[in-house]
């Protein structure tokens, strides 16, 4: 079964980091565009970061922008989302995402409908 997993999530103070992390199971990330969303408390999930496969085109909201940043491990099969500086309002569960790119990197977007493997999320809270 394709899926991807996430993990890294936990409890944090405000001002702190958490680094997640994303491993598909049954296919290689390389070869597909990424990216992590967040689902807050009573909110609609919103796009946090995403990645092209060849990680020429990217996306990151505006609301975590020099603080998360998105990044690839190919010699381990794995996508980190870096999130330093935390604050209450980045409090929510996050997903990763990934769709294979048969076009060759030409494909992206940084939205639900782009991205056909989802995990179940981690969850992240951020104390105040």
């Amino acid at each position: 079964q394709l899926q991807v997993v996430e993990s890294g999530g936990g409890l944090v103070q405000t001002g702190g980091s958490l680094r997640l992390s994303c491993k598909p199971s049954g296919f290689t990330l390389a070869y597909s565009t990424v990216g992590w969303f967040r689902q807050a408390p009573g909110k609609e999930t919103e796009a946090i970061s995403c990645l092209s496969r060849h990680g020429g085109r990217s996306f990151i909201a505006d609301s975590v922008k020099g603080r998360f940043a998105i990044s690839r491990d190919h010699a381990n099969n794995t996508v980190f989302l870096q999130m330093n500086s935390l604050k209450p309002e980045d409090t929510g569960v996050y997903f990763c995402a990934a769709q294979f790119d048969s076009t060759g990197g030409s494909m992206f977007g940084c939205d639900t409908e782009t991205y056909g493997y989802w995990g179940k999320g981690t969850r992240v809270t951020v104390s105040s």
